[in-house]
């Protein structure tokens, strides 16, 4: 089944065209790793996917509803804000610079949204983000605030808010680069155990070794269109496209 579907993606700022032509699609279950050189689209697409963004044409779907549909103008058409919020809740997102509440202690920022948007009971909600909490190495955090916590501890509490709101599906961008080298395995072992537990995934990200490791499915890009896509072991070990091979000749040791 087919979590989300992004067909024919196109999306520019003023003059720039930064998304030309963008297919894609995620099955549950699949983890899906973006990569490619700054500037090549790969964030602007997730924020598109996320509806952070407006594409400009295109068809965005999830679990077979569409959230924007191409018209015959070839311009993408969103649904009803109501159907939006909606959608929105198949899919969580996390941030590279983790977007905590600072004045929201741990546990809060972990039940806000739960509470507030999903009007879920509260005791329940509470009950699953001290697991959550737990799952993520962080059962003594509960009370702390975000400036307590080193970026490590605050991107996992970003992710256990994610997995609060039961989400289909998570987003990543780039969630490791705000981190120090020593804090990003602790990351990325995080997203590894959900990978175990077949959660539907697509990450942007720059840790070539993680996506190689991690993904079912590898996409290439750079300017805008997809290069290359396939199974890690075929883009990131054997890249058929020059471009490919150019940009994973600097993460070789």
């Amino acid at each position: 089944m087919k979590i989300v579907e992004i067909n024919h993606c196109r999306k520019q700022f003023d003059q720039l065209e930064v998304l030309k032509d963008i297919s894609l699609s995620v099955e549950q279950g699949q983890v899906v790793s973006i990569i490619g050189p700054s500037g090549s689209g790969k964030s602007t697409l997730l924020r598109c996917a996320t509806m952070l963004e407006t594409m400009d044409g295109g068809d965005l779907i999830y679990m077979g509803e569409y959230a924007a549909r191409e018209d015959a103008g070839g311009k993408s058409v969103y649904a009803a804000s109501k159907e939006l919020k909606k959608i929105g809740q198949y899919f969580g997102l996390v941030f590279q610079n983790f977007n905590l509440f600072p004045h929201y202690s741990v546990l809060k920022n972990i039940m806000d949204a739960p509470v507030h948007v999903q009007k879920r009971d509260k005791n329940e909600v509470c009950k699953e983000a001290l697991e959550l909490l737990k799952k993520m190495g962080l059962s003594d955090k509960a009370d702390a605030y975000p400036f307590q916590l080193s970026g490590g501890q605050q991107q996992r509490v970003s992710i256990a808010r994610a997995l609060a709101m039961k989400p289909h599906m998570l987003f990543f961008d780039e969630p490791t680069s705000a981190l120090d080298p020593e804090l990003t395995g602790e990351i990325l072992r995080v997203i590894k155990d959900l990978a175990a537990e077949r959660m539907t995934m697509m990450i942007v990200t720059h840790e070539m070794a993680f996506a190689r490791d991690v993904s079912d499915w590898v996409v290439f890009m750079d300017g805008g269109v997809i290069i290359e896509q396939g199974k890690p072991e075929d883009v990131i070990a054997n890249p058929r496209s020059e471009r490919t091979q150019v940009f994973l000749q600097r993460f070789q040791a």
